[in-house]
């Protein structure tokens, strides 16, 4: 039986791995602050099996005690999604990187030998991986507003202009953060690696794609894609399709993304480094609606692409799954059509 630390433990991702750790006989503790733009109260879908610590990780003393006894960790804790605006910046640093920071020092005051598990995000790409007919593999700089404005939205050879085509990413693609929550996911990689080479003590950064299923939180500024859909159909609105539904990403289970971060805590050889969790099969945003829409009830409107866009935005990311199948054992379960079927019923976490 192992004793786990899972920061963020009463999170969308979080409570999952609870979940799944319980049902292996380990004995979890969650240190979850509960954040008010998070969490109405304590989620009723939180194991009680789990001992839970209500504690902010940017709190030493707070983390210290949490970290008593335990044998490895689970770090989840982490403000989500691309926010509202700039006047966010402060809250993600503070969440994401000093808080990463905090626990990642007082980890090395107790001496932490076990293993450390990240979570990570594919926002720390960028934009995906391309390939011009005449250069080869390139890396397409930020999309013009001009553009985005007049519809075109598919990025054009860096060199020549051309069309590109889209490929799956891996992960010794050179990163390119280009949000305020993209460049904190990336410091904490770079935290932990320091950490790494500081202390030995192995860390594992899962870059999770797209996830979606049961518990994600519902109409909030931080929420995904895929359960703004789900909420805009529940409340008889047709879902808005941003761009023109083309933009490919990797869409992945949560119950999957759990079971790649057991793995991570327990394969029989530590596996530190940056891993794609992802199903390894893209599909575009338009797709996603449309099986939301076709799985919902009667009478859901029907998805409306809108032309609209996000700065902040890239066009396609979608990853190669290959170094965590190999690595960690770690493949997709859940098929893309039954899991958007679950989720268009799903439970979501009610907005506080």
């Amino acid at each position: 039986m192992m004793r786990v630390l899972v920061t963020g433990g009463a999170g969308f991702v979080g409570s999952h791995i609870v979940d799944a750790l319980l049902a292996r006989g380990d004995a979890v503790r969650v240190l979850d602050v509960l954040h008010p733009a998070a969490h109405a109260a304590t989620p009723d879908y939180l194991d009680a099996a789990a001992e839970l610590v209500r504690g902010d990780i940017r709190d030493g003393a707070t983390v210290a005690a949490a970290l008593h006894g335990v044998d490895h960790v689970c770090h989840q804790a982490a403000m989500v999604g691309l926010g509202t605006d700039i006047a966010d910046i402060a809250d993600y640093a503070a969440h994401n990187d000093l808080g990463t920071a905090v626990l990642l020092r007082e980890l090395a005051r107790a001496r932490f030998a076990g293993r450390l598990v990240l979570a990570s995000s594919m926002v720390v790409y960028g934009e995906g991986r391309y390939e011009c007919a005449e250069h080869g593999l390139v890396r397409p700089g930020p999309r013009r507003e001009a553009d985005l404005v007049a519809g075109r939205f598919e990025p054009p050879c860096p060199h020549c202009g051309a069309p590109l085509a889209p490929r799956s990413i891996a992960e010794d693609a050179p990163p390119d953060p280009r949000n305020v929550y993209a460049a904190t996911k990336l410091h904490q990689e770079h935290l932990a690696a320091a950490f790494e080479r500081e202390t030995g003590v192995p860390v594992t950064a899962l870059r999770y794609h797209n996830v979606y299923g049961p518990r994600m939180p519902r109409d909030t500024p931080y929420a995904g894609v895929a359960s703004i859909f789900v909420s805009a159909l529940a409340a008889g609105r047709a879902p808005r399709v941003f761009e023109d539904g083309g933009q490919l990403r990797d869409f992945v289970h949560v119950r999957d993304v759990a079971r790649a971060n057991v793995l991570a805590l327990t394969a029989p050889v530590p596996a530190p480094g940056a891993f794609n969790v992802a199903s390894g099969r893209p599909r575009s945003v338009g797709e996603m609606a449309c099986a939301l829409h076709a799985a919902s009830a009667a009478g859901a409107p029907a998805p409306v692409t809108t032309g609209d866009y996000r700065l902040g935005d890239v066009r396609h990311v979608f990853a190669s799954a290959r170094r965590a199948r190999e690595r960690l054992g770690f493949a997709a379960d859940v098929p893309f059509g039954a899991g958007m079927a679950e989720f268009a019923s799903a439970a979501l976490r009610a907005a506080p």
